[in-house]
């Protein structure tokens, strides 16, 4: 189901995922168009983005930028436009999940351009179409996985989205126009058995370039790194943060980036049924992930936080 915030084959009423910085703000954006895993994506149809809350520093920033400066000059895109900022613990927009498939097959999918190939370093590759931000990102919190936005959220969120147009959007062509589920693992090697990975010429800044985003992204295999998440069943402003083991880290950290290691579990379903605390705040960080004056000292986000519970604004 393209659009309809919901997926018609499973449990997903209005999916959200909830992703690292700068990762997150780059797919709202339209530069990320790739979205890897290490699992399948379980649906099709919007899929609403969260930032979670740990706060990017300048060199991964850095990194990542300049990964996708190269990749896009690949296309001949020399000119890209990053995000002003890169806030977190906030619901941040949407994109269209078209389809999955692996990164081997996206590699040898000649009909992409190259720089979205160069994309692909996972062993799944959600497609990323139709990016839309929110005018006002407000604070929630997040959990593992895909989950489900609180109907309160959900409703407030979507009358505040504006479209995107990225640097260089791309359609992913579906093999069945009828079925959202036909581009999934191994359609592609189905639909075009000839097609190989091209051999796509990497300058010295773009291997580089691709060496920095994989070392970026390996930092959250720390041991005793510190992530923050919610407790599902606790009470509805609880938050706490746990202490997690590097092979749980692993596993579910570094699932928000497009450039890291492997494993092999599946993902799940966590729904959250209890109000939530979302109104926005200030957050102390560095300069990138600070939102801009007018947000954070008053002013428009009273009016929309205040739609979100539906009362009128004081």
């Amino acid at each position: 189901m393209r659009g309809g915030g919901g997926n018609p084959s499973g449990n997903y009423r209005n999916p959200c995922l909830t992703m690292h910085q700068p990762w997150a703000s780059l797919l709202v954006h339209g530069i990320k168009r790739i979205e890897g895993r290490s699992w399948p994506s379980p649906i099709r149809g919007r899929l609403w983005i969260h930032a979670a809350s740990k706060v990017p520093d300048e060199a991964t920033i850095k990194a990542m930028e300049d990964f996708y400066r190269e990749i896009y000059a690949v296309n001949g895109i020399t000119d890209l436009k990053f995000p002003e900022h890169y806030p977190i613990s906030r619901l941040l927009g949407c994109i269209e999940v078209v389809g999955c498939v692996r990164g081997e097959e996206l590699a040898s999918w000649e009909m992409v351009p190259e720089g979205v190939r160069l994309e692909g370093q996972t062993d799944f590759c959600w497609l990323c179409e139709q990016p839309q931000k929110l005018l006002i990102p407000f604070e929630m919190r997040g959990y593992q996985r895909v989950y489900n936005l609180e109907k309160k959220i959900y409703e407030a969120a979507v009358r505040g989205l504006v479209s995107v147009e990225g640097p260089l959007p791309v359609k992913f062509p579906l093999p069945n126009p009828r079925d959202p589920f036909s581009l999934k693992p191994g359609s592609i090697s189905v639909q075009f058995p000839k097609s190989k990975a091209s051999d796509i010429e990497k300058s010295s800044s773009l291997s580089a370039a691709i060496a920095g985003a994989r070392a970026a992204a390996t930092q959250f295999t720390k041991k005793d790194e510190n992530l923050s998440m919610v407790i599902p069943n606790g009470a509805p402003d609880t938050v706490r943060t746990d202490q997690l083991t590097s092979k749980s880290l692993k596993e579910d950290a570094m699932l928000d980036t497009n450039i890291n290691e492997r494993s092999s579990n599946d993902g799940t379903l966590v729904s959250n049924d209890k109000e939530q605390s979302f109104l926005p705040k200030c957050e102390a960080s560095s300069s990138h992930n600070k939102t801009p004056a007018g947000v954070e000292r008053g002013g428009p986000h009273k009016i929309f936080a205040a739609s979100l519970r539906g009362l009128k604004p004081s």
